[in-house]
């Protein structure tokens, strides 16, 4: 490939030669100058805005590996400037960026002694540093990450270099065509993958697998269909840690692709933790494993994480912005740039427009979109979930009714997003008193995922940010919850009142099996569902009435268990916007859009939501099967 020559030129001719830039490397969707003395640049930030606006590319500082002190010497001079009370918990170095990662129990604003500021201590020791909160217990997935990027530094090295030439070479065309091939998540929920294609780019959103389906055609994206080699794709972008839309992820790696994925920072750890579990789980059950722990390090490896809001080259002639999508932590509303501002794509994702406890509301606010893929989970007219607090009195009192009489509330939950909303449910009510007290054990995937988002602060809502931040109380982490693991299960089924919250969702595979297979057959007991449950699933098939069903047991053999005690479902805790907040979502978006392509949700509910749309506001829409082209531009 062909570099853009003229870029490397107008950064040649605009940095002046005080900086001292030893060499300007491509750094994946960045350009990197790396410089021996940083505190000039740092310093004179006008020259590196005034060049970012010239070239109308991503730069980024990075000092000169011989100006770097060795780990031992910065960690000395770390901990002898950093104050005492901010308890430094671990230092990781990432030698491929210069960077290093500072895990602190109290980030603060961190007053540094002598003055010191961040800046400074970047130009003393020469690794740029990250402030992160330690996160409350162990998080194997960002040891996992740590691992992962440490030993791949001179393949990293070549894998952004690689990158960046890719993005910034110059285009083969002057013409825009932008067309959209659907690989899965359409008319169906679960397996989210779709391909948009230009005359210079391929990109697929999202990867996922359907938990429910019982053959491959229907469990796995339908990359055969879209016939096209890895080699090809120029990047996958993931909305969300969910495996339904990044489950299929490791997959790619293991057959090859060895090209990057955008997400942001808190859907890296996430969407790991779930696919180690995925591959733990597998393993336990004895089932077919479609990947390994050494994909999934792959998938690590090759990860390039942003924050909301910010443009990024990712291709010759495509822009990526991510925005919030209210669904799960660090969840993303994906804003394809096509060409000069020939077309705009938005891809919901999961979505929520609305507020909750643990997110503020997706964005609303895009300068242009031409189309707009939107999700319909909700998408029927009789999905219009009750007001909040109907939900959590209905929520509260069901549990009530439960633990009066001694028997124990089992809520199945995926360990992000759900979890986190349903104990901050549990806390504020328990210590309101208007929800019984009673022991309150989470499974430990759910416990983890809970400590991510501690670390991730500046993604969760803002009354929930200030009150962790400005009062380190830790409503996710008080005396109700006891965080439990396969081995200590017994102390949660052990005689009397209590609430369980296991993986998984949707009762297919995990811990939550086991609790269910002991307290299913009791009266007293009650399932308590409070996500969606695709078709298909154990979830679903309880929920529409089964009495009796199988499940495979902890010795590898299927079980028979049946169904003696209450199964409840509340609605309105769903990570998803209802039929109601949809149609407000379309009417808000402005200009007016030239074409919505609605997907992920069951068939009735993606035409309902097709048809509402033409109907109120004139707009082209369609609900388009798997395996469909069509032409955006």
């Amino acid at each position: 490939m062909t570099p853009n020559l003229e870029v490397m030129s107008t950064i040649l001719q605009n940095i002046p030669a005080e900086a001292e830039v030893t060499r300007i490397e491509y750094e994946g969707p960045r350009i990197a100058l790396y410089t021996k003395r940083p505190e000039f640049l740092f310093l004179n930030s006008q020259i590196i805005s005034d060049l970012v606006n010239t070239i109308k590319k991503r730069v980024v500082i990075r000092t000169d590996k011989f100006i770097r002190k060795t780990e031992a010497e910065t960690k000395e001079m770390i901990m002898n400037i950093l104050p005492k009370e901010s308890e430094v918990t671990n230092i990781f170095f990432d030698d491929t960026l210069g960077e290093l990662i500072l895990e602190v129990k109290k980030p603060g604003p961190l007053n540094l002694r002598s003055g010191t500021s961040l800046i400074d201590l970047a130009c003393k020791t020469g690794w740029k540093v990250k402030i992160r909160r330690t996160p409350p217990i162990a998080s194997s997935s960002l040891q996992s990450i740590y691992h992962a990027l440490k030993t791949a530094q001179e393949s990293r090295e070549r894998f952004f270099k690689e990158t960046g030439e890719r993005i910034f070479r110059s285009r083969l065309s002057s013409d825009v065509e932008v067309s959209l091939s659907t690989l899965g998540a359409f008319r169906e929920v679960g397996r989210s993958a779709l391909l948009i294609e230009t005359k210079e780019s391929k990109i697929l959103l999202d990867c996922g697998i359907n938990p429910g389906a019982k053959n491959p055609w229907d469990a796995y994206p339908r990359l055969d269909w879209a016939n096209i080699y890895l080699d090809d794709l120029d990047c996958v972008i993931i909305s969300h840690a969910h495996l339904d839309h990044s489950g299929f992820l490791p997959t790619l790696y293991k057959y090859g692709y060895d090209g990057p994925v955008y997400c942001t920072e808190p859907t890296l750890p996430l969407m790991t933790l779930l696919q180690m579990d995925y591959v733990k789980v597998a393993s336990r059950e004895g089932s077919k494993r479609l990947y390994d722990i050494r994909d999934v390090r792959e998938v690590i490896r090759h990860c390039i994480t942003l924050p909301y809001g910010l443009v990024t080259d990712i291709s010759p002639d495509v822009k990526l912005v991510l925005n919030n999508a209210g669904h799960i932590l660090g969840s993303s509303m994906v804003h394809l740039h096509i060409g000069e501002g020939a077309h705009n794509v938005v891809y919901s994702g999961d979505f929520k427009f609305g507020r909750t406890r643990l997110l503020e509301s997706a964005v609303r606010d895009y300068p242009r979109v031409e189309t707009l893929i939107i999700e319909s989970t909700y998408g029927a007219k009789e999905d219009i979930m009750p007001a909040r607090r109907e939900v959590e009195s209905s929520f509260v009192n069901t549990i009530n009714e439960t633990l009066s009489k001694k028997g124990k509330v089992l809520i199945p939950v995926p360990a992000v997003g759900r979890a986190q909303e349903i104990m901050l449910v549990i806390d504020e009510y328990m210590k309101q008193g208007k929800l019984i007290e009673a022991p309150v054990f989470i499974e430990g995937m759910i416990s983890e995922a809970t400590a991510i988002h501690v670390t991730c602060l500046e993604y969760l809502a803002r009354d929930l940010r200030k009150k962790i931040f400005e009062t380190d109380l830790n409503p996710f982490f008080t005396e109700y919850f006891t965080n439990i693991e396969h081995t200590n299960r017994e102390e949660a089924l052990q005689e009397g009142a209590a609430i369980i919250m296991a993986t998984s969702g949707m009762l297919e595979g995990g811990p939550v099996l086991e609790y269910f297979g002991r307290l299913a057959p009791i009266e007293k007991n009650k399932i308590l569902f409070v996500s969606y449950q695709i078709h298909g699933t154990l979830g679903r098939r309880i929920l529409d009435g089964a009495k009796q069903v199988s499940i495979i047991g902890d010795n590898g053999k299927i079980k028979i268990v049946d169904i003696n005690c209450q199964t409840v479902r509340v609605e309105g805790f769903s990570g998803h916007s209802d039929y109601n907040q949809i149609i407000k979502f379309v009417s808000k978006l402005r200009p007016k859009l030239q074409r919505v392509i609605v997907n992920h949700g069951e068939r009735r509910k993606t035409e309902n939501v097709a048809n509402m749309i033409n109907k109120i506001f004139k707009i082209s829409a369609i609900q388009p099967s798997i395996q469909e082209a069509i032409k955006l531009y």
